[in-house]
């Protein structure tokens, strides 16, 4: 079921590749409720950084407030993918994305009636954090329930690149003109009323009734172990996640820092702000219009390689530069390779996973590209307390270059687990038909 929900649907041709996985009525569905909702949330994140900065005026806190909301994932997503394997993909989604409404609104009416303080801030973004911990496994997985593991699985991830970031760049535009205009409680009410537009998308769904993907018998953290032995015994799964851990730890976190640089390195405002975080979105939406163009899996190891360098290099750059327009193609550079790295790495290994396992092994996906993260916002802040926001920068951009060099060195090694997962899927059918000839050829003519 989940290899092919629609079986019958044509192949599409000419432009239509580009959004092949558009012909799948529930993805339809979803994708245009994600180009609603995750505007929302660009607009939210972008008005929440700014309050902590005008509360605080420091680097540490904005460290501590990332940290707040992302270490959740690293400690509770493990156990969400058991959640996820065990239980309705769909149902749980519902649950999620209605409690990030709530979380939103929460924050609309703590900054409406002035009580909003960054240690209420801290609390409400721990609660969230737990929430984002089952989300994002759950939405990965269920990309696989709307569109099947063939194919249209890559044009689909690459899709919601392309909302993720398109949503990237249009939401800190909108935050910087709603700041400069209103208060931030009408950010936060903003993303809040967006949620509406995804929970109507996910109700209006036709899905096949939800089957158990585990065994009953076993325990919860029976199966948590079973997942983690499983992701980390298989070479190509290990390597992807530790390649993603490092870009979490070393080079997102760059963003908590963004307030230091609008406001001290370029002397800005929340205007400032608003359009150094356009940037990264412009080059990840230009990554996630790449990837959906692309019409095969082929070649994504080369290519992560170079997101990885490209990622690195763009934060290198823009953090030793001074002059805003050579910051802001450093930032589009930084954010198309990252999106490369981060979409090819899920695509492979959502390709490569066994189904019955998907959930645990998104959840340590998940676990790798957000758990990381408050780590690094942690080192993040406090290399800027102690060196400057711009060497903490640079020093995280090296790093990601670094890794980005290893892994490419680490592809002949990896190669030889994957090829027959894709000949076997039929994702390089072209092998094997001429493995097959091959073996025709070595048969006598007795045999």
């Amino acid at each position: 079921m989940a290899a092919n929900p629609n079986p019958a649907l044509p192949e599409p041709s000419g432009v239509r590749t580009f959004v092949r996985a558009l012909r799948h009525r529930n993805f339809r569905l979803y994708f245009s409720g994600q180009c609603v909702s995750l505007v929302g949330t660009w607009i939210q994140q972008i008005a929440m950084g700014w309050t902590v900065y005008q509360l605080t005026h420091s680097g540490l806190l904005l460290g501590v407030v990332g940290f707040a909301g992302q270490l959740p994932v690293f400690l509770v997503a493990p156990l969400a993918g058991v959640l996820v394997d065990r239980h309705s993909r769909h149902r749980i989604l519902l649950t999620t994305q209605s409690l990030a409404m709530l979380h939103a609104l929460a924050l609309a009416s703590l900054a409406f009636s002035n009580h909003l303080n960054v240690w209420n801030i801290i609390a409400l973004n721990v609660l969230a954090g737990i929430n984002i911990a089952v989300d994002l496994p759950t939405r990965q997985s269920f990309l696989v329930e709307m569109v099947g593991n063939g194919p249209d699985l890559q044009n689909a991830v690459a899709l919601n690149s392309l909302t993720v970031n398109g949503s990237r760049m249009l939401g800190p535009a909108i935050a910087g003109l709603l700041l400069a205009a209103v208060t931030p409680a009408v950010c936060f009410l903003v993303n809040g009323l967006s949620f509406i537009a995804v929970l109507a998308a996910l109700l209006a769904m036709n899905l096949h009734p939800h089957e158990r993907r585990v065994n009953e018998g076993k325990r919860a953290h029976h199966e948590l172990l079973e997942g983690i032995r499983y992701a980390f015994a298989f070479l190509p799964i290990r390597t992807l996640l530790m390649l993603v851990a490092l870009m979490s730890l070393a080079g997102m976190s760059y963003s908590v820092l963004m307030p230091i640089f609008a406001a001290e390195i370029f002397h800005g405002g929340a205007h400032t702000l608003g359009f150094l975080m356009v940037a990264p979105g412009v080059g990840a939406l230009a990554a996630a219009l790449y990837l959906v163009s692309r019409k095969t899996i082929l070649g994504s190891g080369n290519r992560i390689a170079i997101g990885a360098v490209a990622f690195g290099a763009g934060l290198a750059v823009f953090s030793v530069s001074r002059w805003l327009p050579l910051s802001f193609a450093a930032l589009m550079v930084a954010g198309w390779g990252i999106i490369v790295q981060l979409a090819l790495c899920n695509t492979i290994l959502q390709t490569i996973v066994d189904d019955d396992k998907r959930g645990r092994v998104m959840s340590l996906y998940t676990m790798a590209f957000m758990g990381f993260a408050p780590f690094g916002s942690m080192l993040m802040g406090a290399l800027s307390s102690r060196f400057g926001a711009p060497q903490a920068v640079f020093c995280g951009g090296v790093a990601c270059v670094v890794g980005g060099l290893y892994f490419a060195t680490r592809l002949p090694a990896l190669r030889p687990f994957i090829v027959p997962i894709y000949r076997r899927k039929g994702i390089i059918p072209e092998l094997a038909r001429g493995l097959q000839a091959a073996a025709e050829c070595t048969r006598s003519p007795e045999d």
